[in-house]
């Protein structure tokens, strides 16, 4: 199995994730805060969506979905265009509302998507790559890949642990 089969599968598992933590949710356990300062799940699937977009786009150089797609113009938030909501204050957090669940899985669709795309098309050399030389080590294309995948994970799980609370407080 090569490294990019790895990646491939790693970001299939994100999506099925987040279609098993938002469908089936109406909006009010969509937008739902289970305690002052906790993030939604509308919220939790929109930033690791919005990570996944802007940091896998600035790393192949291609557009971010969200904006070439319009997804900023069909979720209408009252956040500034590029924002995906890292570090968000409490009041920001509550300003990702969605009506639709749809909303959030069509929109991470597309992103996944646009991400597979480049990921079949990686070589093992282009791993090596450095997409970010802020950093001390400078980031390597396989660096941002894993450290998207396992923040996308870490989020979606905590959809899927809110979803439980919600479900839990409900029955």
């Amino acid at each position: 199995m090569h490294a990019k089969d790895i990646l491939i599968d790693g970001y299939h598992r994100i999506q099925e994730e987040v279609h098993a933590a938002v469908e089936g949710l109406d909006p009010d356990e969509l937008n739902a805060r289970p305690a002052d300062g906790a993030n939604s799940i509308a919220w939790l699937v929109w930033h690791l969506t919005r990570v996944q977009d802007d940091h896998l786009a600035a790393a192949f150089g291609r557009d971010q979905v969200w904006l070439a797609q319009d997804w900023d113009k069909r979720f209408g938030l009252d956040l500034p265009r590029q924002d995906t909501g890292y570090g968000h204050s409490d009041a920001k957090v509550a300003k990702v509302r969605v009506c639709d669940g749809g909303l959030l899985t069509g929109y991470h669709d597309a992103v996944h998507a646009q991400s597979l795309e480049a990921l079949r098309a990686l070589t093992a050399a282009d791993l090596e790559h450095v997409v970010d030389e802020r950093w001390d080590p400078p980031v390597t294309l396989g660096v941002r890949l894993v450290s998207v995948l396992s923040d996308d994970l870490q989020h979606v799980g905590q959809a899927a642990y809110v979803r439980g609370l919600l479900q839990n407080a409900a029955a």
